[in-house]
């Protein structure tokens, strides 16, 4: 009978403290608002904070927030969105809830903006 009651304990005290590995991140959906309204996520063990934006030639900036793999951070990918193809770069960062207020103001990420957008013009 020690068994059930300790179980229930064990699944009552998991569920109001995760596991010191669990990181959480704010995650929201492809938007081109300057908003991200942001929900919370608990990212797996392999992956980290990020905040996606992207651009596409003579359309307004989109952005996205959640978890990703590691591999996947810092690099750009093409994505569909509203029938246009943008271009996604994805930037992370460490720790919990980490991704709550990048802005596209990041000097390193307006510059690859600007290059893709030129290489998109050519």
């Amino acid at each position: 009978m020690k068994h059930p009651l300790f179980i229930s304990l064990f699944c009552l005290l998991t569920a109001v403290w995760p596991p010191a590995s669990s990181k959480e991140c704010y995650y929201c959906e492809i938007t081109s608002s300057t908003k991200c309204p942001s929900t919370r996520m608990i990212c797996g063990d392999d992956e980290d904070c990020f905040v996606g934006q992207g651009a596409a030639t003579g359309v307004s900036l989109i952005k996205n927030k959640g978890c990703t793999r590691a591999i996947s951070c810092g690099k750009e990918q093409p994505i569909s969105y509203m029938g246009v193809t943008y271009s996604l770069v994805t930037n992370c960062c460490q720790g919990d809830m980490c991704n709550t207020a990048q802005s596209l103001a990041a000097p390193s990420l307006l510059i690859q903006l600007l290059f893709t957008s030129l290489l998109l013009l050519s």
